[in-house]
Order: structure tokens, then sequence, then C-alpha cells
């Protein structure tokens, strides 16, 4: 994930002229916030109810959300962190025209799986393998994931390239840049 991740950002200094620079938003993890605004706006007595019909059909994580005891401060609370998040990104994102990051942290997996409860050496929760682009539904910034390469059993490895808020044109006319330098149209992935 890394290398073609490292690649693809190569990719926009060497042949699209653009400066690039390590540089993270510096906010903390915002997930549990994210979940919660999830819930907040989900239909949680109609997810319930389907839950209880379909049982062991729906996964464990989901039935875990769901059964979790939601309170009215946990949905404030998340509002909370989603402003300071949302203004943290906003902050950023005047020093900087776009931010890349892998589209999500780990290859490809099964689509029956919830994905890996390990991520390189980690013990992680289960839905870590996106925080990447997670953050930037909680905040509304404008994102797209192009295709940066393969991983050696021939699974495409996204990249995400967001923009500032309404920066919509900015990510679209940098994808469409990418694909240009980066063509990928002539491979797909095997399907089984």
């Amino acid at each position: 994930m890394r290398t073609v991740v490292e690649r693809a950002v190569t990719i926009f200094e060497r042949d699209l002229g653009c400066s690039v620079e390590l540089a993270s938003p510096g906010f903390k993890d915002p997930r549990d916030a994210f979940d919660a605004i999830v819930a907040l706006e989900s239909d949680l007595a109609g997810m319930r109810a389907l839950a209880d019909r379909l049982g062991e059909r729906m996964t464990p994580s989901l039935r875990a959300f769901l059964s979790h005891p939601w309170t009215a401060e946990d949905f404030t609370g998340a509002v909370l962190v989603r402003k300071a998040v949302t203004n943290t990104m906003w902050k950023f994102m005047r020093q900087y025209d776009l931010l890349l990051t892998p589209t999500l942290a780990v290859p490809p997996f099964a689509a029956e799986s919830s994905g890996p409860l390990e991520i390189d050496g980690r013990e992680v929760r289960d839905g870590d393998w996106s925080p990447f682009t997670f953050p930037m539904n909680l905040t509304g910034q404008p994102a797209a994931t192009v295709p940066a390469g393969w991983t050696t059993e021939g699974l495409p490895i996204g990249l995400q390239i967001v923009g500032p808020h309404l920066g919509d044109e900015k990510v679209l006319r940098a994808s469409a840049a990418f694909e240009a330098a980066s063509p990928w149209a002539d491979q797909w992935p095997t399907v089984c």
C-alpha cells in the first residue's frame, strides 16, 4: 500500500509539476463521533427491527452498532467533534491545494468480510481499514478516489484526492490529470 501510494504521489510531483510535502491535518481519531453521527442520521428503530428479523445474517459489527445504547450526549458530543474536525480541516486546507492519502489502509479484502482485525501487525477495531475516507465524509470535504496501482495479486489500490471546502472542481481536475499521467483503463482485476 505504502509503495503504491508513494509512487502515485511522486507522479503529482514529477509529472504534474506539483510541490508535495508530508503534512497532516492533526486532528484526533474522530471514529467514535462518526459512528454516533451515522446513528443519529439513521433510522435506528427501523434498522433495529431489521436486525431482529435478520438475526445472524447481519454482520456482528452492524448488530453491535445497532444494539449500542446511544444517548443524547453521544449525539451532541459527536456534533461538537464534527464541528472541531471540520474547523481543523478548513484551517489545514487554507495552506494546501490538495491532500493526498491512500483510499484504504489495506488492500482489498473479500466482500463477505467485515475487514481485517489486524493492520501492519497491530490489532484494530472493525472498520479501521478506512481511516482516510470517513473523516472526509464527516467534514464534507470534496474527495475522489482514483486507481493508484495494483497489489501483487492484481487487486486495485486507490489514491484519495481531497480538496478544500467547495473545491469539487479542483478535485475533479486533479483526478483527471493524475489518470492521464497514470492511465489504468487497460488493467482490470481478475473477476473470480
